[in-house]
Parts: structure tokens; sequence; C-alpha cells
């Protein structure tokens, strides 16, 4: 697995459902970043110094502008919020300018203010590149319009990120992985790939409650996410984010299909559970006692949530028990078997 040398962290911005041409039937932006009205200059510049008082010197920091489509917000208020992290990104309090937005609202004349104004990298909300996918979906585009974008961004000299959905309604499995591969080709600098949740208030959710939509269950989601984790990671491809973030109208209790809040950790500890069962299933070890030594940080993705990699291997295997012993000799995301 990629490990980052120096933590990068995000001061994040919500420009909550600004500049988005229309809903698509799974986005609820103002639950999602619960952010309901525009913030004003002077509360953002306020929240990026808060948040640079309480984060460590020794971070690469970026101003983050999430939560709708940056670039398709009337110009005026996009030089606005730019103008304000330019203040950050000139006196080197922060290291870069990130911001989202789709891939139909990226031009050369869009471009050229962002250069302007500093923006070191541009996330595009992809989702995915089945065309039959967007248009169930409501995206409003199609997926040449990722390739156009891309091939812009890059032009410009851009920071290129992709964002993804699986479990998307009328999708499936293959067409994620698909999806994955054609992302893969377009070599981004990093990933985000989000479940599909149904979240109240949108078209999908009367989909789910007409029993016309069926959300992946959390297994289901984990099963299908750590194959494209090992598949963006072969290829030297970060996955900064991995499942929605949590907020006040997102958790458990308040979405309908494959949320956790430790997604990440299930779907990595899966990645575990999958390798230490092909090594046994080569090499019996019935009834024995299988040690693994592991570095320290890497011990609770071995267990697994509530130590269900570990009951889950040693029932499938008969195993008396499994000896897990710290080795920080051993690089941080790897593990070894005897």
């Amino acid at each position: 697995m990629i490990a980052n040398k120096k933590r990068k962290v995000n001061i994040p911005i919500f420009v909550s459902h600004q500049g988005c041409p229309n809903d698509c039937i799974f986005c609820n932006q103002k639950k999602i970043t619960g952010v309901c009205e525009k913030e004003r200059e002077d509360v953002i510049r306020k929240k990026i110094e808060s948040f640079l008082f309480h984060t460590a010197p020794d971070c690469n920091i970026e101003i983050s502008f999430f939560g709708g489509s940056f670039t398709g917000i009337p110009l005026e208020e996009q030089n606005m919020y730019l103008r304000v992290a330019n203040e950050f990104f000139y006196d080197s309090r922060v290291t870069g300018i990130r911001l989202s937005t789709r891939p139909d609202y990226i031009s050369g004349e869009i471009l050229e203010n962002l250069k302007k104004y500093n923006v070191t990298t541009i996330e595009l909300g992809v989702q995915s590149m089945e065309n039959k996918v967007l248009k169930m979906n409501k995206r409003g585009l199609e997926a040449e319009a990722v390739y156009t974008a891309v091939k812009l961004i890059r032009e410009y000299g851009f920071s290129l990120g992709l964002q993804m959905m699986t479990g998307m309604y009328g999708s499936s499995p293959q067409t994620d992985i698909e999806t994955a591969e054609k992302i893969i080709g377009m070599k981004p600098d990093c990933v985000r790939i989000y479940p599909t949740v149904v979240i109240e208030e949108t078209e999908l959710f009367d989909l789910y409650k007409n029993g016309e939509y069926k959300p992946q269950n959390i297994e289901e989601a984990v099963s299908l996410c750590a194959v494209l984790l090992k598949m963006f990671e072969e290829n030297n491809i970060p996955v900064i984010r991995l499942g929605l973030m949590a907020g006040e109208d997102i958790n458990e209790n308040k979405v309908f299909g494959p949320y956790h809040s430790s997604f990440r950790e299930l779907t990595e500890s899966h990645i575990i559970y999958t390798e230490i069962a092909e090594f046994l299933s080569k090499n019996p070890h019935n009834g024995k006692v299988l040690e693994v030594f592991s570095n320290k940080k890497f011990v609770s993705k071995i267990v697994g949530n509530k130590r269900s990699n570990i009951e889950k291997i040693m029932k499938e295997f008969c195993l008396s028990d499994i000896k897990i012993t710290e080795n920080n000799q051993i690089e941080k995301y790897n593990f070894k078997i005897i």
C-alpha cells in the first residue's frame, strides 16, 4: 500500500452545491457538507486562520474548495474565494490551492483564470465512465467530457485528481471496475472513491423507497473497493479518500447503504484478510498457531474491525491461535507470515 512521507492536510471550504447545473439523483450537497448558505469572505479568512493555528507546522497544507462545481460559480465569486486563498499562499502558510468541479466546466479560459490565482490541483467528479450510468443518474454529461477536461488540465500543468463512485443506480461491480481501469489509463495524481449511499431528499431516496434501487450492503461495497484500491495502488495512484466523511447529517443512522465511519479501515483489513487466506490456502496450518510479523502501525488492519479478521481466519482454517508480533523493521504497509 502507498504511504505518504509528509502528511497532507486540507483546509476544507465548502461551496455547497454552488455552480452545479442540475441535481444528480444521488446528491443533496447541503446534507453532505453541512453547509446551507454561502460563506462570507471574512468568515472564510477566519476559518483558514483558525485551522492553521491548530495544525502542526510540518504538514503540507492545502486550501480546498469542495461541495459544488467551483468553476461553475460566477467568475466574480470564484475570484473572491481565490483571492482569500492567495493571501495564505503568497506568504507560504499553505502549499497549494485545490478545488473540485465537473468535467464539462473546464475550458482554456477557465484554466487561465485558475492559473492566475495559483490553483495547484483540480479534481473532477467523474463518478462513472459508463454513459448509461451517467444518464440514469442525471449527471448531464457523457464520459467523453472527462477525457477532454483531463487533456486540458494536463496541458495547463495542474495536478489532477479524479473522483469515482461505486454502486450507482444502474451500475454493477464490473462497470465500476471498468471505470477504475479507464481512470488509471488517464494517470491522475490522486483518486477518491465514494461508495453510493442513499440520502434523504434526493431522487435516489425515492427510487430506494419504491424498491427500484437497492444499495450495496457494507460487505459488498468493501469487497469491491478492496479490488479497486489494489488496482490503483498497483499503478502507483494514491487513493486519498475512501468513503464519505462523517458529518451531522452523514452517519450510520441517517443514510442508507454502505456507509461506515471507518470505511477505509474496513477495506484495507479486507485486503489483508484476502492475502492471509490465500497464503493459508497454499500452506495449510490446520490446528496450528499462525504467527504474523507486522509493523506496529499496521497491526489494527491485520486484526480487523472488532477482531473480525482474526476470528474469520481462525474459523475458516481451523487454527488454534493467531499470534501477531510487532516488528518495526518491516515496512509500515507490509507483514510477514511464519
